[in-house]
């Protein structure tokens, strides 16, 4: 294949000169193409066709060929490489959209046609591309079709998802805590939702609302943490004037501001014991009073709460009320820790790019390395702290393209769930050879290791990277990187 040329490998990939479509947001991050789906490619040049094919293999694609003829009958695909030999491509880009619904598109350049052009036609056509094509720069176009196909997929709502309001992810885990939302969303009764601090589970509670028959009420938050115990009565059920010192006005509480809609008790278990008796009245008898009033109210909202802590250890210590928790804990909802569920980084990712994008805030992309080195970090802080990365990223590299040297140092290497060695469980001796008394170059001795495997791997594999990459246990894009680094692109291009 052809020499990678930078200037035209990034004109094809930026995002700013190759509009998806009016819909798409207008960023590119990282992803391998929909796991299982073909390429199809489409070109009456059989040996082109046949070329194609072959590349598209190795680079652990799986391509398909189809005629224009069987266009009807075409496959639910992930790409589609169209040949310059057919013949009117524009028609065929809307039949093939007609046929199979957000699929993006490559044209192989022809005649007159600019390489990496910018086309308009509202099919997600993505570049016009040279032939032979350097093998970096496709990797980079099934890439951005990787980000399409999965934006275009985050765009339709999963059946009974309630749409886009739902929380974003695709793993089993949300697609489970998607369904049991469903399913005890217009059902009265009390949800707890439990999970760790910033997994996100207001979303799932705003979630809960939306789809109940109280929608079109109020839902209303409180978080029983953040109060101080001596105001959590007044907060919740309001006062009369005179009540305590500094009510100088009547005031309603979150009780009457959520009447017909959701009440959200956050962190649960943060809540005082003494106003633990106080809400277990309020569920039983669905009445309550203001603060000095004699006058009872009824409580007609649903309660939702959450906590990220363990109530039943909590109960066990007498810091709970057991009746409280058996009131609350009709329907229990787990939300997933973000390091439980790493593959949903990239669609969190593009979900918040949206957001800031939507609210002026700016904007950036990240490489396929740094968004692999995201998905190997514990995440302590969940979905909260890789919001907060997200917007100081876009701070400090608006509209650029974010890699793993623009991270701070601690995602940048790649710290995991669970440490990959232990001194209690990995003695000296055990295998590594002797410590020198003069000491070693670490970081350089991994590094020779790491290449030596890669070289390794590539050896076994014929070449191809897809396999190699899963001889050593790691995604595709992460091993191209890291042929980069060690200058193993020659090999990579030649054998794919």
């Amino acid at each position: 294949m052809a020499a990678t040329s930078k200037s035209t490998a990034g004109k094809a990939v930026a995002s700013e000169s190759m509009p998806l479509n009016a819909a798409a947001p207008q960023f590119v991050t990282a992803n391998t193409l929909a796991e299982g789906a073909p390429v199809l490619v489409i070109d009456a040049d059989a040996e082109r066709r046949s070329a194609l094919c072959a590349v598209l293999s190795c680079l652990g694609e799986r391509p398909q060929v189809i005629s224009e003829e069987a266009l009807a009958k075409a496959p639910a695909a992930a790409l589609a490489v169209i040949g310059r030999s057919v013949a009117p491509r524009a028609e065929l880009l809307r039949e093939l959209q007609r046929r199979c619904p957000g699929v993006p598109a490559l044209l192989i350049a022809g005649d007159g046609d600019e390489p990496a052009g910018i086309f308009e036609e509202k099919p997600p056509l993505l570049a016009c591309i040279p032939f032979p094509c350097p093998h970096t720069q496709l990797l980079d176009l099934l890439q951005v079709a990787g980000v399409y196909r999965r934006q275009y997929a985050a765009q339709r709502p999963l059946p009974g998802s309630g749409g886009s309001d739902e929380p974003v992810g695709r793993s089993h885990a949300m697609i489970e805590l998607r369904t049991m939302v469903s399913r005890v969303a217009d059902k009265e009764v009390t949800v707890l939702i439990t999970g760790p601090s910033g997994a996100g589970k207001e979303i799932v509670a705003r979630s809960l609302h939306r789809q109940s028959a109280r929608r079109d009420a109020a839902f209303v938050p409180v978080n029983c943490g953040a109060i101080p115990p001596e105001l959590l009565e007044s907060e919740l059920f309001g006062h009369e004037k005179g009540a305590f010192t500094g009510a100088v006005s009547s005031r309603a509480g979150r009780f009457e501001l959520a009447q017909g809609g959701t009440l959200f008790l956050d962190e649960i278990g943060d809540m005082p014991l003494n106003m633990q008796v106080k809400i277990l009245r309020v569920l039983q008898e669905r009445e309550f009073e203001r603060v000095g009033s004699s006058k009872s109210l009824q409580a007609d909202v649903r309660i939702v709460a959450a906590t990220h802590k363990n109530l039943e250890q909590m109960m066990a210590a007498g810091q709970f009320r057991e009746d409280l928790y058996y009131r609350l804990n009709v329907f229990p909802i787990a939300m997933p820790a973000l390091c439980e569920r790493a593959e949903d980084i990239p669609l969190l990712i593009d979900d918040l790019l949206r957001q800031m994008a939507a609210q002026k805030r700016g904007t950036l992309r990240f490489n396929s390395a740094a968004i692999d080195a995201l998905c190997r970090y514990r995440w302590p802080g969940n979905v909260r702290e890789l919001a907060n990365l997200v917007e100081r990223l876009a701070i400090l590299h608006p509209g650029e393209v974010v890699g793993v040297a623009d991270l701070p140092p601690k995602f940048r290497d790649g710290e995991v769930s669970e440490p990959v060695f232990s001194f209690a469980s990995s003695p000296v001796g055990s295998g590594a050879p002797p410590l020198p008394e003069s000491g070693v170059d670490l970081k350089a001795t991994l590094a020779g290791l790491e290449r030596d495997y890669i070289e390794q791997a590539l050896g076994q594999a014929g070449g191809v990277v897809a396999r190699a990459a899963e001889l050593l246990g790691i995604r595709r894009t992460t091993l191209v990187e890291k042929m980069r680094k060690y200058r193993l692109q020659a090999r990579a291009s030649a054998k794919g």
